[in-house]
């Protein structure tokens, strides 16, 4: 999947040529846009599979200047005028990062196999609407000859994996396969701390608890050291009492551990933090070296640099 996707799904209409005319124009108008990848547009005759837009930019702070632009709220209210309603918010697609309750699949649908894959698609989403919490299916195909992508929408991650974990899926997905040249990939999750979750033959796996704890404790001893060296003498220098000091320099360290380290140093271990692509033992003790390589770089440098050891520097 592209950097940043934004999927807005909307109310059928009797006009599917008409909506699909709007949704090119939509298409059209974000491709003058700099990012923009990809713009793709669904309008299914079959009831079973939701009306869609679509559009992917190299970036999600790109993506969203073009979602707030006045230039799409313009063709979105031209389009409400004309009967093309939103069904829902934007859903907004990332790199490691869904909305709750979403499952993004990607296929790589044989050639001369198109109308046989949107058909067993179609059956697909007839037999997920059973289970409880479903809100719908999009497929979308691509311009031209590419990756087409399905978005298949619960209430929540539960009822995502009650399904995903089901015996009904598992007895379908043989007539979707041998639709493609190779089996569909799952576009992964990542949590703030480190966990990549994957669906792989119906099972969700994450990754093992002991790379998590490695990877936060990467992150944390520098940031606690680097804080306590300057932001601890700032609070004492203000007179702020030690119990009170910690509980704020803690709020600090938390939150851009997760907003900020913590996301950054995933991608970077991608891979072996990936419970499918990083289960191998050799990527595992190949990742586990490269993390006690830098436990030893960051040790040594707060061993050895007396400017950044906090305790010579306070009160």
């Amino acid at each position: 999947m592209s950097a940043a996707t934004a999927v807005t799904v909307f109310h059928r209409t009797p006009d599917g040529a008409a909506f699909r005319s709007w949704a090119d124009g939509v298409g059209a108008a974000a491709g003058g846009v700099d990012g923009f990848v990809d713009a793709r547009a669904a309008a299914y005759e079959e009831p079973e599979l939701d009306w869609a837009v679509s559009v992917t930019f190299d970036s999600e702070e790109r993506l969203h200047r073009w979602l707030d632009s006045a230039a799409r709220a313009r063709l979105i209210a031209e389009g409400e005028t004309r009967g093309f309603r939103r069904a829902s918010s934007d859903l907004i697609l990332l790199e490691g990062g869904l909305p709750p309750g979403t499952a993004v699949f990607e296929h790589s649908v044989a050639p001369g196999r198109e109308g046989a894959f949107e058909a067993a698609q179609v059956r697909l989403s007839a037999l997920i609407a059973t289970f409880s919490g479903f809100e719908g299916t999009t497929v979308l195909r691509p311009a031209g000859p590419g990756v087409w992508m399905s978005v298949l929408r619960f209430r929540t991650d539960r009822q995502l994996a009650e399904w995903m974990g089901s015996k009904q899926r598992a007895e379908a997905l043989p007539e979707l396969r041998s639709q493609l040249v190779e089996d569909f990939s799952v576009v992964a999750r990542s949590t703030p701390f480190g966990s990549i979750l994957r669906v792989q033959d119906g099972r969700t796996r994450i990754t093992p608890q002991w790379r998590t704890a490695m990877l936060v404790l990467l992150v944390l001893y520098p940031t606690v050291m680097t804080l306590s060296r300057f932001l601890g003498p700032v609070f004492s220098e203000w007179g702020v009492p030690p119990w009170l000091s910690m509980w704020l320099s803690q709020i600090l360290s938390v939150g851009l551990m997760t907003w900020l380290f913590m996301p950054a140093v995933t991608r970077w271990f991608r891979r072996w933090l990936d419970p499918v692509d990083g289960a191998g033992p050799r990527v595992g003790l190949i990742g586990a070296a490269v993390v006690a390589l830098v436990y030893a770089a960051t040790l040594t440098l707060f061993a050895s640099v007396h400017w950044l050891q906090f305790w010579d520097y306070m009160d």
